[in-house]
């Protein structure tokens, strides 16, 4: 899975000195330094206390009276190493994220796929006790920002699916979600305790997707969710395979998005021969195109800001001099 964190990274970094004039260390958001802040925390409580484990990570059979858990077992991190890699994964996709989609809007993705990977295990965990009768589900400790960084992904394969991610031979972004997934299913057939990892990267996958499919509010558009072909479940998986899975997804589709269609239709002036908002190719270009120059307007006055306190701190030196004279 460590190439999967990292190639996340290397991509933000990339993004981040090709879109602006600041630096790709530069320019973090208060939203993302304060959840990095949340994390160091939770890490150093855990090791300066252990026993805090019990309470703060999830733990099926214990969940019941610790119904908190369900909430904050996503931001324990357990380990320096994914410690480092999370805080840094968050303040650099931040920096991208958050300027284009606003900061209320981060923290209400962050938490739905934070949740949703939590609460989603919690139910795998008791279903597979129910089906093996195997206790060790019911309480093993799961814990881990890797679902919302697995929300991440998904999050740049809608924004900017066709860009480069260096150092792994020019793959594009769109492939991010689905390499992660991979190596996590591929990790777990050679580690002992899937259960660690694997269904938090799974349903932070998953939940990321449902939540900016469906449920992500656009009022600039007056509607919920992304209904373009470009983000359709199906392009997660190779193109063989996409003729097999994709009527199975068209029911879920027709389920969720069926409503939708009929309130755009009916409830507003939309001519026929048009397609709805957000499932026309070209408008969803324009959208990614529109967030590129939102993305690059943002970074540049971060330098231009730069460049007028340094201005500033010079003035007094230049006048002094003309005193002299």
């Amino acid at each position: 899975m460590r190439p999967a964190f990292f190639s996340l990274i290397s991509f933000s970094i990339s993004t981040a000195v090709d879109d602006g004039g600041a630096g790709p260390f530069t320019g973090f958001t208060r939203l993302s330094k304060g959840l990095a802040v949340l994390l160091a925390i939770g890490f150093l409580l855990t090791s300066i206390l252990p026993f805090t484990v019990e309470y703060l990570a999830l733990i099926p059979g214990r969940s019941i009276p610790f119904v908190w858990t369900v909430l904050t077992a996503g931001y324990l991190e357990r380990s320096i190493f994914s410690l480092i890699v999370s805080i840094a994964a968050l303040l650099i996709v931040g920096r991208l994220l958050e300027p284009f989609w606003g900061s209320k809007e981060f923290l209400k993705f962050i938490v739905f796929v934070n949740f949703f990977a939590s609460a989603n295990t919690f139910v795998l965990a008791v279903f597979l006790y129910y089906v093996s009768r195997r206790g060790d589900f019911l309480y093993v400790s799961v814990s881990g920002f890797h679902g919302v960084l697995a929300g991440f992904m998904v999050a740049v394969k809608q924004i900017m699916p066709d860009q480069e991610v260096p150092f792994l031979l020019k793959l594009r972004a769109k492939w991010l979600p689905s390499m992660f997934v991979l190596s996590a299913l591929i990790a777990s057939i050679i580690l002992n305790e899937p259960m660690h990892f694997v269904p938090f990267i799974v349903f932070g996958t998953y939940g990321s997707w449902l939540y900016l499919r469906y449920l992500q509010r656009k009022p600039e558009a007056g509607f919920k969710g992304d209904a373009s072909s470009e983000f359709a479940l199906t392009t997660f998986f190779p193109g063989f395979l996409q003729p097999l899975v994709d009527p199975v997804f068209a029911v879920f589709e027709k389920i969720f998005c069926g409503r939708r269609n009929q309130v755009l239709e009916e409830g507003q002036d939309f001519d026929l021969g048009k397609p709805l908002p957000g499932s026309d190719p070209v408008e969803a270009n324009r959208r990614r195109e529109r967030g590129a120059r939102a993305l690059e307007e943002r970074l540049g006055s971060v330098t231009k800001t730069e460049t007028k306190v340094l201005s500033t701190e010079n003035l007094p030196s230049s006048v002094e001099n003309e005193d002299m004279v």
